[in-house]
């Protein structure tokens, strides 16, 4: 079993993260609350797991995110307590090898079985975003990762979806694991992410690190997503954006360096995913930029739905392999 750790370690930590990290703290001090007048020692997943392993929690989840969610292999196991805000869930899947420590009293499903537990809680586009969010905390987490890089990290959660047979929603993650790409760092990003791809957009590289772009700082320079033989750009400003100095000033070095370097950068917000009309507008103009600077594709003016463009890929991929 393996003891878990914030995400504090990898530096300074934007809003969201500190959320996160709060809500890690105040959901590891129920658990363990409950566990000790339970007087037993507890498993958690779903959503309690995502949570105590720094996992942004899907809003539009079906579950109570209220409650505490146990998990437990068999029937015969199930927490029978009054009074409790625990809900138990059978995963006949659970073993030593899944489940992480959190401390003395409380342990966590491993963050690759809770995708799979979550593929019937949320909607299709919310699976894939989760997915790219679980990607990301495995890897930024030390004792999570067991020393893999991102990439390896990536396999190994699709080599674990793919082994795991019999349970509900398994093909809508085998649908959604076509999308599920390494690098995202943050919901916001994989939900701009799809939205370009559903209007035909080619697949950008994710958090790349521009060759020989660095800060005054020393460090390197990377982009949320890019098409690099293009020169062509998406970053996501979220609040943090604009309410943090430093962060402001950084974008601000960036995006300067960048053009002088003839990139072009487009910044997507909130506004640019309010709504359909929103989307295809800022996918149009990116749209254009790339086909303007050398791209071919076909552009959509009426996007695909995630759901084709999961099954248009794994279609490609059935015709690979």
């Amino acid at each position: 079993m393996r003891a878990a750790e914030s995400v504090s370690e990898n530096g300074p930590v934007p809003a969201m993260g500190e959320s996160i990290a709060q809500r890690k703290r105040d959901t590891a001090q129920r658990c363990t609350e409950v566990a000790k007048r339970l007087d037993r020692r507890l498993l958690f997943g779903m959503t309690t797991s995502l949570a105590l392993q720094s996992v942004p929690l899907p809003a539009d989840c079906d579950l109570d995110q209220l409650a505490l969610h146990a998990v437990c292999s068999t029937r015969d196991k199930r927490i029978r307590a009054r009074n409790e805000e625990v809900r138990t869930h059978i995963w006949r899947y659970v073993t030593n090898e899944n489940v992480v420590r959190i401390n003395r009293h409380v342990f966590a499903l491993d963050l690759f079985h809770v995708w799979a537990q979550m593929a019937v809680h949320v909607p299709f586009e919310s699976l894939v975003v989760l997915g790219d969010a679980i990607v990301t905390a495995t890897a930024k987490q030390s004792s999570l990762a067991n020393n893999r890089d991102i990439l390896a990290v990536h396999r190994d959660f699709a080599a674990c979806i793919n082994g795991l047979v019999g349970f509900k929603g398994r093909s809508r993650c085998l649908r959604a694991l076509e999308l599920v790409v390494p690098g995202a760092d943050s919901p916001k990003e994989t939900e701009e992410r799809i939205s370009l791809l559903s209007h035909g957009i080619p697949q950008p590289a994710v958090n790349y690190t521009v060759p020989d772009a660095l800060f005054d700082s020393g460090f390197p320079m990377t982009l949320d997503m890019a098409w690099p033989e293009y020169k062509v750009a998406v970053e996501y400003d979220g609040d943090h954006h604009r309410t943090s100095k430093t962060q402001w000033r950084r974008d601000r070095e960036k995006r300067a360096r960048l053009i002088g370097r003839r990139w072009t950068v487009f910044v997507a917000t909130a506004a640019s995913l309010a709504d359909e009309d929103a989307r295809a507008e800022f996918a149009f103009n990116v749209a254009r930029e790339l086909a303007r600077r050398g791209a071919v594709f076909e552009f959509r003016v009426i996007a695909m739905t995630i759901e084709q463009l999961a099954e248009r890929r794994l279609k490609e991929s059935r015709r690979r392999s």
